[in-house]
């Protein structure tokens, strides 16, 4: 008695694993990171809901952005930075020779120092 139920409870697992081997799963709906880039329809979509983006940010391109430190969007919506150029304050600098962003953003170097290559002094 006690080795038939065994072997009817084996019979029903292989059968009910086997009925959902054949049901393929759905394709995911999500979109990746990667794709979400440059999607026009990814998450964070304020074109319509301008509060959507608080306080800090702004909403650029359907995106909410912070024109304060965004490369792609300093200052202004569409203002990108030149490639050697980092987003410091809404303002495009180059942080390898500015003596107010020297090998970052607010980074001063002082009085009579200069900034090369983005070290304040450099000999």
């Amino acid at each position: 008695m006690e080795l038939t139920k065994i072997i009817i409870t084996i019979a029903l697992s292989f059968t009910v694993t086997m009925a959902m081997a054949d049901q393929s799963p759905l394709p995911s709906t999500r979109v990746s990171r990667f794709l979400q880039a440059n999607n026009p329809r990814a998450a964070n979509q304020c074109k319509n809901n301008e509060g959507i983006c608080g306080a800090t940010s702004t909403c650029c391109n359907n995106k909410c952005v912070d024109l304060v430190t965004d490369s792609n969007n300093c200052g202004a919506c569409k203002n990108k930075c030149k490639y050697t150029e980092v987003c410091c304050r809404g303002e495009c600098v180059n942080v390898s020779f500015d003596k107010r962003h020297c090998g970052g953003c607010n980074h001063r170097c002082t009085p009579g120092e200069h900034c090369v290559y983005g070290m304040c002094n450099y000999a």
